[in-house]
Formats: structure tokens, C-alpha cells, sequence
């Protein structure tokens, strides 16, 4: 019997490359997106529903759940992977901008892990995959509000593994590293004008040029797709699905190598020489 997974955020980048690698595997897909473009997904047959969904509105998303579960009859895992980025200096960064990175990236995953619940409880099983990215493993310099955002689904993700497995629900955690080969950047830019202040414009050239260094390979929208995959269907009550070099070698200096020793290779990949001269 084909199973289906329910995937936020599909129109590009990670959850495009999810979808599609779903769909290769013989599932049936509920892709939903902001703005539906049927032209996002090709020839992709009868397997695949695409639906709109904004995961910062409640009767959107339980519009998109009801239209989900009317076409496919059960959802066997959602993929909570709709987000938005941020790059900011803090002390310049409205609380406008802070609050709308938190309702896509913290509240939406929330609210759509709450809308999806009980009827994953009433059939007796599900998954639940949360995407993340490394900087909830290892922050940077100028992504503290987003980092933020998704620390808190970090959080939210491990307690909620244990509250719902009793159910025959697991929840998970994807961790992508970073991927400039998608449009996560690009889709930022306008949220992010004016959010670097001149003060701040040596060190953030500094970091900007230490992330072009990047000291590991990239990783990839097919990476993440597989570890994805790997998260929907494992056996195991394993939380964490790292995705990409750079998130391996992350979570390895974090969970395993002891505090100084990350520290220390966090600030040779991240800390440009020098800092901000102080004011005043």
C-alpha cells in the first residue's frame, strides 16, 4: 500500500528535492506551497496533490490537512520544512522581522505539528520531520535571531519525541548545513536591507568572506532530500539526521569532541580577525 507524506514549503530548494525524491520511491505526495505553480512539478502523475498553505495561518492549515487527508485518506509523515531566512545584526533588527522569522520558522512548525497530531494518534501511527539547519548545532556570527528560530524546534522536536511515542509517533529532527546553491538567500534579501548597519560593515565582510572559504563541501538539496527520507522511514528512535558535511562535522564537534575543543574550531571557521570597534 503506497504511503503519503505531507512536505511544507515545496515550491523550491529542500522541499522540492523532497518531494521529488518521495515521489521517485513509489509515495503519494501532498506538496504545498504559498503560491501553487503547477508547473513545480512535471509530469509527476497522480501520486502528487499540491495544495497552498501558509503555515503562519491556522485556517490555512487546517484547510490544507482536511484537503490532504480527503485525497490521500491517512498522512503518514508531515514534513514541517517551510522557512525563512535572516541575516542581521541584533541590535538593528526590528522587532517586526524578528517576530515574522518566528511565526514561519518556530509557530508554524508548532502549529502544524498540533494540526497533524491527532489524526496521526487516532490511526495508531506517523512521523513527524522537522527541518532545522546547522546553525541550531553551531551558530554564526549575524544569524542570531534565525538561529533562535530554529534552536527553538530543536528543543520543541526532542521533548515532543517523547510525549509522542507512546502513540506510535516519532518526531525527528533534519539538520541542513549550509546550501547556497538554493534560493534561501535570495528569498531573504529584501526582509534583510538595511539590518547590517555601517558599524558593523568591516566584521560583516569579514564573515561573509570566511563563509565563501567554506571550510567543508556544500551540502546539497539532495542530501537533505535523503536525509529526509531517512527520517521518515527509520526503524529506530534515532532524533537527529544531519545533512551535508559541514552538519556532521558540527553535531560531531558539539556532541562528542567536548566544549573547548568546538569552541575552539567554531571561532577558526567563523570569527573574521578582528571585531566591531567599540562605540563611544
Amino acid at each position: 500500500m503506497s504511503r503519503t507524506v505531507f512536505i511544507t514549503g515545496t515550491s523550491s530548494g529542500y522541499g522540492k528535492a523532497a518531494a521529488d525524491h518521495f515521489l521517485a520511491r513509489g509515495w503519494k505526495v501532498i506538496a504545498t506551497m504559498r503560491r501553487p505553480d503547477p508547473a513545480t512539478f512535471a509530469d509527476a502523475g497522480d501520486r502528487l496533490k499540491v495544495l497552498p498553505l501558509d503555515v503562519t495561518d491556522a485556517d490555512s492549515i487546517a484547510g490544507a490537512i482536511a484537503a490532504g487527508l480527503d485525497w490521500a485518506g491517512s498522512i503518514d509523515v508531515l514534513v514541517n520544512n517551510a522557512g525563512i531566512g535572516l541575516a542581521s545584526a541584533v541590535e538593528a533588527t526590528p522587532d517586526a522581522v524578528i517576530r515574522e522569522i518566528f511565526e514561519t520558522n518556530s509557530f508554524g512548525v508548532f502549529a502544524m505539528c498540533r494540526a497533524i497530531i491527532p489524526a496521526m494518534r487516532r490511526q495508531g501511527h506517523g512521523a513527524i520531520v522537522n527541518v532545522t539547519s546547522s546553525a541550531a548545532i553551531g551558530p554564526m556570527p549575524l544569524v542570531a535571531v534565525y538561529a533562535g528560530s530554529k534552536c527553538a524546534v530543536e528543543g520543541f522536536t526532542e521533548s515532543l519525541a517523547y510525549e509522542l511515542h507512546p502513540f506510535g509517533i516519532e518526531a525527528r529532527l533534519v539538520e541542513p548545513g549550509y546550501a547556497p546553491t538554493t534560493r534561501f538567500t535570495a528569498n531573504g534579501g529584501p526582509r534583510m536591507a538595511g539590518l547590517i548597519p555601517p558599524d558593523y560593515a568591516a566584521f560583516a565582510q569579514a564573515c561573509f568572506a570566511k563563509m565563501a572559504d567554506y571550510p567543508t563541501p556544500y551540502c546539497t538539496e539532495a542530501e537533505v532530500a535523503e536525509a529526509i527520507f531517512a527520517a521518515a522511514t527509520a526503524e529506530h528512535r534515532r532524533l537527529r539526521f544531519p545533512a551535508g558535511a559541514d552538519t556532521r562535522m558540527l553535531a560531531g564537534l558539539r556532541w562528542s569532541a567536548g566544549e573547548d575543543r568546538y569552541s575552539m574550531r567554531m571561532r577558526e571557521m567563523f570569527d573574521p580577525a578582528g571585531a566591531p570597534a567599540a562605540a563611544g
